[in-house]
């Protein structure tokens, strides 16, 4: 697998990680009470911490040669 197929997969690994955080955000705001909400919130931001860390490896990593 060449490099930019490996970014490419990894970026898609982060915009997942985004929408999971999305979802465990509105999710814990919507359902959720006390302690647990709380916990499912920290679940979210290191979901969006993360993907925000992978996405800008890839993108401060530049493009790619193409064969």
């Amino acid at each position: 697998m060449s490099q930019a197929m490996l970014n490419m997969w990894i970026s898609f690994f982060a915009l997942a990680l985004m929408f999971v955080s999305a979802g465990a955000a509105i999710f814990s705001r919507e359902k959720l009470k006390g302690w647990v909400q709380k916990i499912v919130l920290a679940f979210s931001f290191m979901c969006l911490l993360v993907s925000g860390i992978i996405v800008f490896l890839i993108v401060v990593g530049g493009p790619t040669a193409t064969l």
